[in-house]
């Protein structure tokens, strides 16, 4: 059974500020019609940030998922609800390779030493700086 993504991208911020930001809301395991009916009852539901004074509220299907357009006193704001097929997370647990297959991408670099382990942000990016601390430095 495929496991479908929720994927909720909304305006947010007002003026020359104004973007839209992504989140998976929601997995759904199961056909694309329950994650679509899922999908449907939470864009119905959803009651966005802005406008503040909302005046006209419109839901439109579309192929993949819903829009939502709230007009307000000065400017509108959209709400796409997509729904889409999960290929790879990179945070789901892994799970154990079949004995006696080969892997076929390149082989994963050695962990680290235990001493010069990093604890490091989402990205990458070791949350100390590797300088820091050194009395090498001017």
């Amino acid at each position: 059974m495929p496991t479908w993504g929720l994927v909720v991208e909304t305006t947010v911020g007002t003026g020359e500020r104004k973007h839209i930001e992504a989140h998976v809301v929601a997995h759904v395991t199961g056909t694309r019609e329950e994650a679509l009916a899922e999908l449907e009852r939470r864009a119905r539901s959803h009651s966005p940030e802005h406008p503040r004074s909302p005046q006209r509220r419109r839901l439109l299907r579309q192929d993949d998922g819903f829009l939502l357009v709230v007009d307000g006193a000065w400017q509108s704001f959209g709400t796409r609800f997509t729904v889409a097929e999960l290929l790879e997370d990179s945070a789901a647990p892994a799970a154990p390779e079949p004995v006696g297959t080969a892997s076929a991408g390149p082989a994963a670099p050695p962990p680290e030493p235990a001493e010069r382990q990093v604890e490091r942000y989402a990205d990458g990016v070791p949350v100390k700086p590797a300088w820091l601390g050194r009395d090498d430095l001017p």
